[in-house]
């Protein structure tokens, strides 16, 4: 697949979310949707995107990218987001792929319109073991979005290649193949309203909003209810040790798959979290079915 995507808007649950489709939907053929994790953007797809035939499209969630920032950020949120959406779009025979967040939200829509999804590729998503979403405190006892460190990440930057130069040579960027990180970079920047330069398309605030509710779905009860095929591709987990910011390592239950009546569990051990950064061609091979 080549050529630039179409960017289009969609009006659901009273916001408007901003999605790239590349090349036109045939009434016979399916769709391939990929949704981004927390703090990134549709267009971190883009090379898996050109991996994958037929029809695309990669949507940027309530609060991230193009869409509108208007709250709840709630988990249970960003499904129904992408439920509507599906419905809005009339898509059928999807594949529905999602990273981190992403996963969590595409298993949403599998529960509550399984009739239009065939397939489930979820990539490292944050779905963890079931007796965590028992637990309070997930994030130390933190009680505000704004206590928490994702909230002080640095906002303004005077161009995608200054933000490029800075994260190159860091981890986790260093392990991105170079073009996606590019387009992490120019996608992810928005016109500054009140000052020359750019700010983030996820707010530090949104981010850190997200993070903070990201136990606050138990989402057992709907897997229970997914019928298609479900790939998980996983990361190596955190270990004893390792910090609650260290977002390299995996968030995913090990026994993920097997609570799905027809799940695979694919466990990835030289790649980290992002593992649609370090190698698309990869990613792309598993949504359509070739690994």
């Amino acid at each position: 697949m080549a050529g630039q995507p179409q960017q289009r808007t969609a009006q659901v649950n009273g916001i408007d979310l901003c999605f790239f489709e590349w090349r036109a939907a045939e009434s016979h053929a399916g769709t391939t949707l990929l949704v981004h994790a927390t703090g990134f953007h549709a267009r971190c797809w883009d090379r898996t995107a050109l991996c994958l035939p037929g029809h695309v499209i990669a949507v940027d969630m309530r609060g991230h990218g193009r869409s509108s920032k208007l709250p709840p950020y709630t988990w249970d949120t960003f499904g129904a987001d992408l439920t509507a959406l599906l419905l809005h779009l009339d898509l059928r025979k999807v594949v529905a792929v999602g990273h981190s967040m992403g996963g969590h939200s595409v298993t949403q829509a599998a529960a509550r319109a399984g009739d239009r999804i065939d397939r489930l590729a979820l990539i490292d998503p944050v779905i963890m073991a079931p007796e965590q979403y028992a637990e309070s405190g997930h994030w130390g006892g933190l009680r505000h979005a704004t206590d928490h460190p994702t909230s002080k990440r640095r906002a303004n930057w005077s161009s995608a290649d200054e933000m490029y130069q800075r994260f190159q040579g860091r981890m986790p960027f260093k392990a991105w193949q170079p073009e996606v990180l590019r387009d992490y970079c120019e996608w992810g920047l928005l016109p500054d309203p009140d000052a020359a330069g750019f700010v983030l398309a996820c707010p530090p605030l949104v981010e850190a909003a997200i993070y903070m509710g990201s136990s606050s779905l138990d989402i057992y009860g709907l897997i229970d209810t997914v019928s298609c095929p479900v790939t998980v591709l996983r990361a190596p987990g955190r270990e004893a040790g390792d910090g609650v910011m260290d977002f390299s390592k995996s968030p995913t239950w090990s026994g993920l798959a097997s609570r799905f009546r027809y799940g695979r569990d694919v466990f990835l051990p030289d790649h980290t979290h992002f593992i649609p950064m370090e190698n698309p061609q990869l990613t792309a091979s598993y949504i359509i079915g070739t690994r």
